[in-house]
């Protein structure tokens, strides 16, 4: 009889599972129900009609408010759920710029962290090993972007080109470590979680006059430029290495 592969019992990302996609079919299924039972519930109208219950639950009880908060946002981001700019405003609203913006960061990297296990445990692993080993263009584009995969993966985040759910999926295909796909995450949507907590936190003057925020503060020239910047910086590194290439 064959021995095992002492590789595989050392690494579990080689070790056969037997049924890798149960999470990501959970995941999916968990999704499809949410979006059915809760439908356009969450809205800025929701919000507006329910903002004085949400004060009174946080005056109750500060720390459960809070972990609730965090966990509510992680799910919607696990599940793709369209309430998570939503979810933002409401953590300013109730929670101010700090640490309004902590928590709903917090609960974006742990929603992303659910979707990128769950993909990997589904497939990525077994897909990254095939587009590093197969050969072709698909080994060429999977090595480009492990050379330079903190960049790529912060610039994922930073400008707002890549929808969140695929800036997920793809470190998870690409056999992304754990450790880079939250420090990236965590850190790649600050700028954006400051600027949409930071309108949330204003929320108590709009509510007053019946109108709504001006989510597209994100694209004014003042907003938008340091984020541009960052992004910039976060390319740097990408730009040094093509130009030393040239310059052998």
């Amino acid at each position: 009889m064959a021995e095992p592969d002492p590789r595989s019992l050392a690494d579990p990302a080689r070790r056969p599972g037997r049924w890798p996609a149960v999470p990501l079919l959970l995941l999916i299924a968990a999704a499809l129900a949410a979006a059915v039972l809760l439908g356009d519930r969450l809205s800025f109208q929701a919000l507006s009609e329910h903002r004085e219950m949400l004060i009174a639950l946080r005056d109750a009880n500060y720390p459960a408010a809070a972990a609730g908060f965090i966990a509510i946002y992680a799910a919607l981001v696990a599940l793709s759920l369209p309430g998570a700019l939503i979810a933002t405003l409401a953590g300013g609203f109730l929670f101010g710029l700090f640490p309004g913006a902590l928590f709903s960061v917090t609960g974006a990297t742990l929603g992303a962290v659910v979707v990128f296990l769950a993909v990997r445990a589904g497939f990525g692993a077994a897909l990254a090993r095939r587009l590093a080993t197969g050969g072709g263009a698909p080994a060429r584009l999977s090595a480009a972007l492990r050379e330079n995969e903190l960049s790529v993966l912060f610039l994922m985040r930073l400008l707002p080109v890549v929808p969140f759910f695929v800036a997920n999926l793809i470190p998870a295909m690409l056999g992304v470590s754990l450790g880079r796909f939250v420090i990236t995450t965590f850190f790649g949507i600050m700028p954006g979680g400051l600027v949409y907590t930071w309108v949330g936190a204003g929320l108590g003057e709009v509510f007053a006059a019946g109108g709504k925020p001006d989510l597209g503060l994100l694209f004014e020239p003042q907003i938008l430029g340091p984020i541009l910047a960052l992004a910039a910086l976060a390319a740097l590194p990408i730009a040094v290495r093509a130009f030393g290439r040239r310059g052998r």
